[in-house]
């Protein structure tokens, strides 16, 4: 991941002063959490810095009580991303990990949103247990007919559950227990947010919204 940092914050140098503000300001911050995560040997901290890299790239708030479910923006954000990518990077980055980190995930119960409010007494144990099979069929699909917007979606919402657990102190640093989700998380998402941002650096002349928090001068 150093040498992809690398390679993009290079390219960034180079096309800056052709960037729109928001855009400029969106690649610069992402790229500067990559880089930290490209140096972090912790798992669970390269997670945090992977997932901020790739928020600071979104730069929209999530309202965690909807979660990335129910954010039409941020499939939205998805579906451009995908509209743009005309050397189809995120399609073959969802074949290339389907058969290993996608297909886990989509296994993994720990990382569905549904389970956790079964444990929390908010739902049966039939309800997410049903949740659980026909979001698998959801993203079957999606798989069958090549959606990868939708396919990116649903790996992005168990992401975001453990982005919740970890970041809320929902989880114990270096656990045991959650090893395996994090480990596929992170695998995922080291490939996806160069990706995401290179696709952005790629359309300078898109509409890309406001960035969040923009630098104020006192």
């Amino acid at each position: 991941m150093r040498k992809i940092h690398q390679h993009l914050k290079e390219r960034q140098r180079q096309e800056r002063e052709n960037y729109p503000q928001n855009l400029g300001l969106r690649v610069h911050r992402a790229l500067s959490w990559l880089e930290r995560a490209a140096i972090e040997e912790d798992l669970d901290s390269q997670f945090i810095f992977l997932w901020i890299a790739f928020n600071a790239a979104y730069a929209t708030d999530i309202d965690d009580r909807k979660g990335l479910a129910e954010q039409g923006t941020f499939n939205a954000f998805i579906g451009k991303l995908h509209e743009l990518d005309t050397q189809q990077r995120l399609e073959h980055l969802v074949w290339k990990a389907y058969p290993s980190t996608i297909r886990v995930l989509l296994d993994n119960h720990y990382v569905f949103a549904p389970f956790w409010e079964y444990q929390k007494g908010l739902k049966e144990k039939n309800e997410w247990e049903d949740d659980f099979a026909g979001a698998k069929r959801a993203a079957n699909t999606a798989l069958a007919s090549h959606n990868t917007p939708v396919v990116l979606a649903i790996v992005l919402s168990r992401i975001y559950v453990l982005r919740n657990q970890i970041v809320h102190g929902g989880a114990t640093w270096n656990s045991s227990i959650n090893r395996a989700q994090v480990r596929d998380c992170v695998a995922f998402m080291c490939e996806l947010v160069p990706l995401v941002i290179e696709i952005m650096m790629d359309s300078p002349n898109t509409l890309w919204g406001e960035a969040n928090f923009p630098p104020v001068e006192d």
